[in-house]
């Protein structure tokens, strides 16, 4: 279904910051950040697992629809079109960017789809979710959600690359009632960022 909206601009000319959305941002003296787009009631639980990843050492940025919405009627925008100024600012001056989405279980409701261009990043984190005991998967060129467009919010840091999460729904409502998981997926992940951003 496409999007509501294909730009921040169009989004902010109807919706009302505070009441509709709200951005969350964190700028950290790093060269990673950890972006969720899709926020509150968009992908839920993704800014969350986001936020627990930066914790107090990477940047962060978090867009969130703070309404519930009919399906189709969203604050969703693609994130090979997401351009929402302070997102922009920040993953420019950013050198590595990971991308935390929220996917439909579909046959596969255990397994973090873990894409992007920075394909070295990406088989790390991946080796470290399965070290900790998550089902983890890298997908790559031809998989539909594996956020290898250059114009991906996670591929537009200073290197050009990037890291795609794709955590699946059952996962994220498990993280909502489990903070122990939650942390532990969130310290794998941030492990192999330390080793290898």
């Amino acid at each position: 279904m496409a999007d509501r909206y294909d730009s921040f601009a169009a989004l902010a000319a109807r919706e009302i910051e505070g009441a509709h959305y709200r951005i969350r941002v964190a700028q950290r003296a790093s060269p990673l950040a950890i972006v969720a787009p899709h926020g509150g009631f968009i992908e839920p639980g993704t800014s969350e697992a986001a936020l627990a990843i930066a914790h107090e050492c990477f940047s962060f940025y978090c867009f969130e629809s703070l309404t519930l919405r009919a399906k189709g009627d969203g604050l969703h925008i693609t994130s090979t079109r997401f351009d929402e100024p302070q997102a922009l600012q920040l993953v420019a001056a950013s050198e590595v960017v990971i991308g935390v989405h929220g996917r439909k279980n579909g046959d596969d409701g255990a397994s973090v789809w873990v894409g992007g261009l920075h394909e070295a990043l990406r088989d790390s984190i991946c080796a470290a979710l399965l070290d900790s005991g998550f089902r983890a998967k890298p997908v790559g060129e031809g998989h539909p959600l594996a956020g290898r467009d250059p114009r991906n919010i996670c591929n537009r840091g200073r290197c050009g690359a990037g890291v795609q999460l794709e955590i699946p729904r059952a996962l994220r409502i498990s993280f909502s009632h489990d903070e122990a998981s939650r942390h532990a997926f969130a310290d794998a992940v941030r492990g192999a960022l330390r080793q290898g951003g």
